[in-house]
């Protein structure tokens, strides 16, 4: 049986029980009294009936979908299994890989993925392929089934006035709210074990000194053969992610997007607001290889004939300005909001008082609404720098992947990221120094973006004020 058959099925099943049980509890609600013309029933039942309802519903649902979830796991090993014991199995060659792609190609025709087989062997293999496939499809579809009719039963039996049912549906949502809160935690845990298991392995193979304080970035050279001492020297990547998106970028975006917060807060009247402000966020929606075109395309040939009319002759396509002047534009929409919003939370009565206190306008803003909403500026800029060093197209367009270590905004440089995308492009293997440094180079990554948090949150305790 279809999969989606099954699951509406399923579906259809637990509405049923949903209304049966909220009908069975409505008629165990008896009616007390009846004042004046208008008769009213007041419900003896511990729980509403809708909460008798969800009770059943769940316990349709619940137990059958998991079964789904499991068996959709299970069942391919025991397809397989059922496949290698026909008689057409016995002609399928010893060695694992070629018997993997033999049935491979066969389950992929008879799901109806693809059309015909490179290997003629397989088609022997279809039909009974096809076969197990309902066999096992036709169980599992039954075995839900009978899970939600044995839990619609037993919820049934349950119903009754003094039955908790809010009491039980009320813990299943909990549980459910908590496994959802747990999975960004769980997430978060399995991403920096990972990180930390595969950047040992590397630290293994190269000095942890050498690749933190090396000043020579060439993995390529450590592929060939020529071993692994001076060759993963990191600095120039972290040189570069600094340079670009930490310096340029904000260069750029933290004086246009906090002026860009003030003006549309200050001075823009609704009408100028109304149109401004969601022009300005759509930068936030444009694909990062959109902005990195237009950095390689538009931005780098003008920085490089810019550099050659003040006399810099050797100034490279690709360049560190380019990408971080782009970048810096990239992300003003997330400076701006967020002081767009720390502005607007200041109390009125603030504004109010400075200017009648005899303060201008440019003065409130500058003695009174930035100092009040520091906080939130900051975060802004925190997260446009979180941005900022997270980005890659725009790196790998217009500045280049040479790792070098220069103050030169007119040369090429590359940055972290740009450097696990080419590190881990292609068929890689991993139990090399060259594919491995991509981890540790996540993990510096992980570590300056917790850096940046802590320091972000330090910045905002010292100076949050408190306003009635």
């Amino acid at each position: 049986m279809n999969g989606v058959a099954i699951i509406t099925l399923i579906l259809g099943l637990g509405l049923i029980a949903w209304l049966s049980a909220r009908a069975k509890a409505m008629r165990l609600a008896p009616a007390a009294s009846q004042t004046g013309d208008r008769s009213r029933k007041r419900p003896l039942l511990h729980s509403l009936p809708s909460y008798h309802g969800w009770y059943a519903a769940l316990w349709v649902l619940g137990p059958a979908l998991v079964f789904l979830a499991i068996w959709a796991n299970v069942m391919p090993g025991l397809v397989t299994g059922r496949v290698l014991q026909d008689p057409a199995a016995a002609a399928l060659p010893m060695d694992a890989m070629s018997r993997s792609a033999i049935l491979s190609e066969a389950r992929n025709i008879a799901q109806g993925n693809a059309q015909a087989a490179f290997d003629p062997r397989a088609n022997a293999l279809i039909e009974p392929y096809r076969s197990a496939n309902r066999f096992y499809s036709l169980g599992g579809a039954l075995a839900a089934l009978m899970l939600a009719l044995a839990g619609g039963a037993f919820a049934f039996t349950r119903i009754r006035p003094d039955f908790r049912a809010r009491t039980k549906v009320e813990r299943v949502v909990m549980s459910a709210l908590l496994l959802a809160s747990l999975i960004a935690i769980v997430t978060t845990v399995g991403i920096v074990g990972s990180l930390l298991w595969e950047s040992l392995r590397f630290f293994s193979m190269v000095s942890p000194l050498d690749f933190l304080f090396g000043l020579k970035w060439s993995p390529q050279s450590a592929a060939m053969g020529y071993g692994n001492e001076n060759a993963f020297g990191a600095v120039p990547l972290f040189w570069g992610t600094i340079f670009i998106g930490a310096i340029i970028a904000m260069f750029v975006a933290i004086p246009l997007g906090l002026m860009s917060a003030i003006y549309l807060t200050q001075y823009a009247k609704p009408a100028a607001r109304a149109w401004l402000k969601p022009m300005l966020e759509v930068l936030a929606g444009v694909p990062t290889v959109v902005y990195g075109y237009f950095a390689a395309l538009t931005i780098a040939p003008n920085m490089r004939d810019f550099a050659a009319w003040i006399g810099i002759h050797n100034a490279s396509s690709e360049s560190a300005l380019a990408a971080g002047l782009v970048m810096g534009v990239m992300i003003i929409p997330f400076v701006s909001s967020m002081a767009d919003d720390s502005i607007n939370s200041v109390p009125q009565s603030m504004r109010d008082g400075s200017l009648a206190m005899g303060a201008t306008t440019s003065e409130t803003i500058r003695q009174v609404l930035i100092p009040a909403a520091l906080p939130g500026v900051v975060g802004g800029v925190l997260l446009a720098v979180s941005r900022a060093i997270g980005e890659t197209m725009i790196v790998v367009m217009a500045a280049g992947l040479a790792a070098n270590l220069t103050l030169n905004p007119f040369a090429s440089v590359t940055t972290v990221t740009t450097q696990i995308v080419q590190l881990l492009t292609g068929d890689q293997e991993f139990d090399s120094a060259k594919t491995l440094a991509a981890f540790a180079l996540g993990l510096v990554l992980f570590v300056v973006t917790l850096l940046l948090n802590i320091v972000a949150l330090q910045v905002v305790k010292r100076y949050r004020e408190a306003y009635e």
